[in-house]
């Protein structure tokens, strides 16, 4: 792995602020040289409640945000902690999403992949990129990071939702397919979000030609491939660390991406399955 050595060990450090994206998305805010690349994610333990992955969705070297929805019981938790309070940070982990100086990137984020995608986005223009960014969401409600997003300078924003109250009416791949044709070459395509949603956009990319890198999500405990938690079914290739960013060219013959995800206890979850 290329970058800073990561952290096996957590490091206890202070909120130094939380800001509400919206009814279920905060993000935390602190102050510590974390060394972090777009993509790379960190293991939070909420004191007493539980330890869990988050991607890092901004790092200038000296301050890092993370920025989570609240969608079960640890997040609950970190939810009702406040300013000034401590949580626990081991890494970064896992691979990142590789720019070249004046790629034209199209980003296609669902939902709250659009914080690490924001995060790319900081970092790609700085290498003197073209940004079409790309987000997906259901109603205008769960729209996220657009004033953030707006204020980069180089980024042309694309929002869709599928109600029609923000943006383009329809699904965020529809909207890619529209980019691809109406814009400039586009060099690469990242994504992150709802898996289904990132293999649509993969099958979108390949077949337009485009190299296309996503946000493999696997149910992690360590972070750091020794609990096996994250392996990728008939590979034994562990998430967190040849991933969590990879190639659609590898990613689109796994037997699982885009059917199925596994549960804390290891059982398989179809897409589309009725809980």
């Amino acid at each position: 792995m290329d970058g800073k050595k990561f952290d096996t060990k957590p490091v206890t450090i202070r909120i130094k602020k939380i800001i509400q994206e919206s009814d279920t998305v905060n993000t935390y805010v602190f102050d510590y040289e974390l060394g972090a690349k777009p993509g790379q994610f960190v293991m939070m333990w909420i004191p007493g409640v539980d330890e869990k992955p988050i991607s890092v969705a901004y790092d200038d070297g000296s301050e890092f945000w993370l920025t989570v929805c609240n969608v079960g019981h640890a997040t609950d938790a970190l939810f009702k902690m406040k300013e000034g309070d401590f949580v626990g940070i081991r890494g970064p982990f896992g691979t990142y999403y590789r720019i070249d100086e004046g790629d034209h990137l199209a980003l296609v984020a669902g939902g709250y992949g659009a914080a690490p995608m924001y995060f790319v986005a900081v970092e790609a223009l700085k290498l003197n990129c073209k940004v079409e960014f790309l987000i997906g969401a259901r109603s205008k409600d769960f729209v996220l990071y657009t004033k953030k997003i707006l204020g980069l300078h180089g980024v042309n924003l694309h929002i869709s939702t599928n109600d029609g109250s923000m943006g383009f009416t329809g699904l965020v791949t529809n909207l890619l397919e529209n980019v691809i044709l109406e814009v400039e070459k586009i060099d690469k395509v990242f994504t992150c979000g709802p898996e289904m949603m990132m293999k649509f956009v993969g099958d979108i990319a390949w077949k337009s030609g485009i190299d296309c890198y996503v946000s493999v999500e696997k149910y992690m405990k360590c972070g750091v491939g020794v609990c096996g938690q994250c392996a990728v079914d008939s590979t034994g290739v562990l998430a967190c660390r040849q991933g969590s960013v990879m190639k659609y060219n590898y990613v689109r013959d796994l037997c699982e991406f885009g059917k199925y995800h596994r549960d804390a206890q290891g059982k398989k979850i179809y897409f589309g399955e009725k809980k």
